[in-house]
């Protein structure tokens, strides 16, 4: 019979035939580092949105207000990033950040808006 070895740590396996690691350390440290490329841009991700989110909630405290592109951009907002878009009837195009939203104006202005 073969031996079999633990896919991390090259130790022996004893048990079941169809056992890959030999603890659970060795198979969370071997699917951490599987998984690590995806896990960092999911991650640096999600951090954007949180930042995009905060941003407009710094901004936008009474519910409804207007900002400029200028000070978005400043306070490092991303514009490529948001989580749902909604167009209106009238054809205005709403982009949301979770339930801050953000509508394009004239002049590089924008509507901030909160959906409850």
């Amino acid at each position: 019979m073969e031996n079999r070895t633990c896919l991390e740590c090259g130790e022996v396996l004893k048990g079941r035939i169809d056992k890959k690691f030999c603890s659970d350390y060795c198979r969370n440290t071997y699917n951490n580092k599987i998984n690590k490329e995806s896990k960092n841009l999911i991650r640096n991700i999600n951090n954007r949105l949180k930042k995009n989110h905060k941003i407009l909630s710094e901004l936008n405290t009474l519910g409804k207000t207007k900002a400029s592109r200028n000070r978005l951009y400043d306070k490092g907002f991303d514009f490529q990033l948001f989580t749902s878009i909604y167009t209106t009837k009238s054809g205005n195009t709403y982009f949301y950040v979770y339930n801050q939203g953000y509508l394009a104006l004239e002049n590089e202005m924008y509507l901030l808006i909160k959906r409850d």
